[in-house]
């Protein structure tokens, strides 16, 4: 109403002052604002209100949310609502926007089809309609607009052909995206056609058929074409890259593509790539060709990336791979290459992962692989390795992941793998290792998926050094000669899923901490001598699923509970000694029940006198206390952990009173944090030495504070990571509910982000911390975590300035059971509580939230982004939705990288006047910069499948705070002088 109401009054005063040009100009706009009226019409949802201005008849149409006029003709030239999530159709009154030449929908939940009318609007340079869930075909009308410069139609559910007057006739565009749809049919470029501007070709993940048109030779201007993922075949084009000198990227993986010469020969394709001095990437993943890897290669030194994994290529890696300097990411993987590992391959410094499992490879690893400082990932599994492992791999400061399995490696394990201390993935198996696991190996803590040392000739005793791998999901040590007894220290590797000890020679009973593991899923003893009775923990254990003790000398009953209630004899064969009500066992005899009933007398004789003991003991000790202290008898709480599994905690118990005492009765005075669900207090407990912070769930919040406090107790105890939060204790009243933790002396990062005090380097080495935590939970914890609150006020500093990730009260466990999660962690699985408030904060929610999505690990990594991005910036991501009405990866995204020096000019870095002033400085700190926005962009993208994970983010923050520490600090001080000028 009001929008008619502004187009009566538009009308009137063209009526009363007839002024021709005026008159035009009034009239334009008037048609401008029914056209926008009508457009808003069909659109059904707008969950953020951005479309409130465009109801307020005190609000110009040229000031609406997303609408830009021109300056002088007051006609509407840009429309954009991108990322608003706003949900309806797109009527195709937008085309009687004559003047617009932006139309930028992109990021919202359009569905139906692309109107034809669009085709009218001449005067557009810009189109983007990119993740919506638009469907049926791209109207040929789109190649009327003669002006376009870009064209975004990425992520819907488009299909049917690729109209051929956008290849024909978009004579100037330079950007064409049709990615992630469901287009089918050839490439429509054919030999009249021509895109001579066009400088970004990205078509992947379609049903694209046929070869690549010749005629794409043409548009020599390319800098990126991205085919991959569809059904495209033919030759490699060996004609058309050598007239493309600006290519960078060029992604051709997991097509159908062959090589030249009957699939023989992948020569001529890389030679025509020698003119591309610029190339970046080089995807070829998943085709079918075949033929060797050309010495060609070796010429293009700018690259950075090369993926040739999943083809049939043979022969020997070529020497001058090793002249590719500048390349950090190299996969020859699941290939028939032969020969042996290049030592030159060394060369290659800056090399952070290096894919080579499932070819041929023969002869010795070369000593010259541990001279790569910053190689992450090794893989070179599935050869036919032989020799031993080289001692130059306690180099590798920086690996994380080395697999040598599947090959002929002999000799004992080199002691110095100790010093790998950031390795947390090592496979050594189906090798013919011998000799016994070096203690310094068995030490490494940092180890988190998984120890494999199955199927070699090891021996010995099991390490007790072992205990200490306390992340560790999966220890197989199966198929080897161990001896002696289960250490059951072993019963310390608290995160173990998977334990495999079969076919060894192992005797002696089974520790019952063994079966006390509290997430442990499956166990297999097989084929070793263990004797003894079934522990009971075996019995009591509520996540083991598959058991296997076949092949033993075990004796006893067999328990009918737990994991015993549904397996098989399977798992009991080769133990004579075990009876039981197995089908196929054989039935526990009299002399069992004899025994039972001679037992009868003791136990009764202990059940009646053992309650009158211990009456008289906590009588006596209770009126000894109450003597002592002249205090009245308090009720001590222990924490939820301890009640649930019924043992003695292993920290100090605090009782509400001393909390009271510690606090200053929760003084006002002592509040250092508050929040929807409570607030926290600082406090010093009564031995004047021992800092606390006390965490009080408020009653009286909205929300059930018995659930809250229960699944930040599930979550707390179920992790244990050096950048997440540590609980001391719990206290837990029907009234009150309080956690006990650590004081951390710095604060939350929210109070360094404003007013600003973070330097570059602690700016690096804060974000990787809370990455590194977050990538703990999604992947390495023993129940799968997602923090669903992540923010600056939840990231806590401690002395060192070491970061903690904190506040779990809505957090969600990912992988419990159905019966689990309803009862600690409420049953609603969508990202909106039972209150109608959304899992997270305003400015930190993941879009898909919003729209009642599940939690998931992609809503943490979008939550990590903006935090990172705010790091960078200054600026509250509330501060930019409420003020300037769009997100803070929008604000971003607008000024980079063109205008990064606002971005500069706002960051909160301090940094030293003497530092700040040199040239060296200057550009490291631009670059650091550049990496950290690039990175809050990726995680913060609208659509989650296109969101790193976090443990890849995680491992992009460890290597630039690796350099910052190791490259950029000592050349501060040395070229100090030499770069002030």
């Amino acid at each position: 109403m009001a929008n008619f109401f502004n187009f009566i009054i538009i009308f009137i005063f063209v009526s009363i002052f007839p002024s021709p040009g005026t008159n035009a100009a009034l009239l334009g706009l008037s048609r401008d604002l029914a056209a926008l009226s009508s457009f808003s019409a069909a659109i059904t949802g707008d969950p953020h209100g951005v479309l409130h201005s465009w109801r307020s008849p005190e609000i110009h149409v040229c000031n609406w949310t997303g609408v830009t006029c021109h300056l002088v003709k007051d006609r509407v030239v840009q429309l954009d609502l991108s990322g608003r999530d706003l949900i309806g159709v797109i009527s195709p009154v937008v085309a009687n926007l004559s003047f617009l030449a932006v139309l930028d929908l992109s990021g919202n939940f359009f569905s139906g089809r692309i109107p034809l009318e669009i085709g009218s609007l001449s005067r557009l340079k810009q189109l983007s309609l990119s993740s919506n869930i638009l469907v049926g075909t791209i109207p040929a009308q789109l190649g009327f607009l003669h002006r376009l410069v870009y064209l975004d139609l990425s992520g819907n559910r488009l299909d049917d052909r690729i109209p051929e007057s956008l290849f024909c006739n978009l004579s100037s565009l330079q950007y064409m995206d049709l990615s992630n749809n469901s287009l089918s049919g050839e490439i429509p470029l054919g030999n009249q056609c021509s895109l001579l501007e066009l400088r970004f070709l990205l078509l992947w993940s379609n049903n694209l058929v046929g070869p690549i048109p010749p005629s794409l030779a043409n548009s020599t201007k390319l800098e990126w074409i991205d085919l991959e993922s569809n059904y495209l075949s033919g030759e490699l084009p060996s004609e058309i890259f050598d007239k493309t000198p600006y290519l960078q990227f060029l992604h051709l993986s997991y097509n159908n593509f062959t090589s030249h010469g009957g699939n023989t020969k992948l020569e001529p394709f890389f030679d025509s790539l020698v003119n591309c001095s610029l190339l970046q990437e080089i995807e070829l993943a998943g085709n079918s060709l075949h033929g060797e890897i050309p010495v060609s290669i070796g010429s293009h030194v700018n690259l950075f990336q090369l993926h040739l994994e999943e083809n049939f290529l043979s022969g020997p890696i070529p020497p001058s791979i090793s002249n590719l300097v500048n390349l950090t990411y190299l996969n020859l993987s699941n290939n028939v290459l032969n020969g042996s590992i290049p030592p030159d391959i060394s060369r290659l410094k800056k090399l952070e992962r290096l894919y080579l499992p499932n070819n041929l490879l023969s002869g010795e690893i070369p000593v010259a692989l541990g001279e790569l400082p910053h190689i992450g990932l090794l893989d070179i599994s599935g050869n036919l390795l032989s020799g031993s492992i080289p001692e130059s791999f306690s180099n590798l400061t920086q690996l994380r992941i080395l697999m040598l399995n599947n090959n002929r490696l002999s000799g004992m394990i080199p002691p110095s793998l100790g010093n790998c201390m950031n390795l947390e993935n090592l496979d050594l198996s189906y090798n013919q290792l011998t000799g016994r696991i070096p203690s310094d190996v068995a030490a490494l803590s940092s180890l988190k998926l998984y120890f494999n040392l199955s199927n070699n000739f090891l021996e010995g005793s099991i390490p007790l050094e072992l205990s200490k791998m306390d992340m560790l999901l999966a220890l197989d040590l199966s198929a080897n000669n161990f001896s002696d007894k289960i250490p059951p220290q072993l019963g310390s590797c608290i995160a173990l899923e998977y334990l495999n000890l079969s076919g060894n020679a192992l005797h002696g009973p089974l520790p019952k901490s063994i079966g006390g593991l509290p997430y442990l899923e499956a166990l297999d003893l097989s084929s070793n001598r263990l004797e003894g009775a079934m522990p009971e923990s075996l019995k009591d254990s509520s996540t083991l699923k598959v058991l296997n003790i076949s092949y033993n000398n075990f004796s006893g009953i067999v328990p009918e509970e737990g994991v015993f209630a549904v397996l098989s004899m399977d798992s009991f064969l080769g133990n004579p000694g075990l009876c039981g009500s197995i089908s196929g066992m054989l039935q526990c005899g009299g002399t069992g029940n004899r025994a039972h009933r001679s037992m009868i007398l003791p136990i009764l004789m202990a059940l009646i006198s053992t309650p009158c003991i211990i009456c008289f003991c906590v009588c006596f000790l209770a009126r000894k206390l109450r003597r002592k202290l002249q205090l009245p008898i308090f009720k001590r709480t222990i924490s939820l952990e301890d009640a649930e599994e019924g043992r003695q905690p292993d920290y100090p118990r605090i009782s509400y009173w001393q909390l009271m005492e510690a606090t200053g009765t929760f003084s006002e005075s002592n509040v250092i944090g508050s929040g929807r669900f409570g607030q926290v207090y600082k406090g010093i407990l009564h031995d004047e030495s021992t800092k606390i912070a006390v965490k009080v769930l408020n009653p009286n919040s909205g929300v059930d504070i018995s659930k809250s406090f229960k699944r930040e107790c599930e979550v707390l105890k179920r992790t244990r990571h050096r950048n997440l939060i540590r609980i001391i204790t719990t206290c837990s009243k029907p009234d009150f509910k309080a956690l006990v933790l650590p004081l951390m002396p710095n604060g939350s990062l929210e109070i360094h982000l404003y007013p600003r005090r973070l330097s570059l380097v602690q700016v690096v080495s804060i974000a990787s911390d809370i990455a590194e935590g977050i990538a703990y939970m999604h992947h390495y914890s023993p129940v799968k975590i997602v923090h669903c609150d992540l923010k600056p006020s939840n990231v806590l500093l401690d002395e060192d300035m070491t970061a903690l990730v904190a506040d779990f009260g809505i957090a969600r466990l990912m992988n419990c059971s159905a019966d689990e999660t309803n009862e600690s962690l409420g049953s609603s699985p969508s990202c909106i509580s039972t209150t109608g408030l959304l899992c997270g904060s305003v400015g930190y929610i993941a879009p898909e939230y919003g729209m009642g999505g599940q939690p998931s690990m992609q809503g943490d990594v979008y939550s990590f982004g903006v935090v990172l991005l705010e790091m960078i910036t200054g600026k509250r991501p509330t501060d930019v939705i409420f003020q300037e009405g769009h997100s803070l990866h929008e604000w971003v995204n607008n000024k980079y990288p063109h205008n990064i020096e606002k971005i500069m000019m706002e960051a909160p870095l301090r940094d030293a006047s003497q530092l700040s002033n040199s040239l060296y400085y200057k550009k490291l700190r631009r670059d650091v910069t550049m990496e950290l926005i690039e990175l809050g962009l990726v995680c913060t993208q609208f659509s989650p499948s296109m969101r790193p994970m976090m443990n890849d983010v995680a491992h992009e923050l460890a290597l630039m705070k690796r350099d910052l520490y190791q490259h950029a600090m000592p050349n501060l001080n040395t070229n100090l002088e030499s770069c002030s000028e």
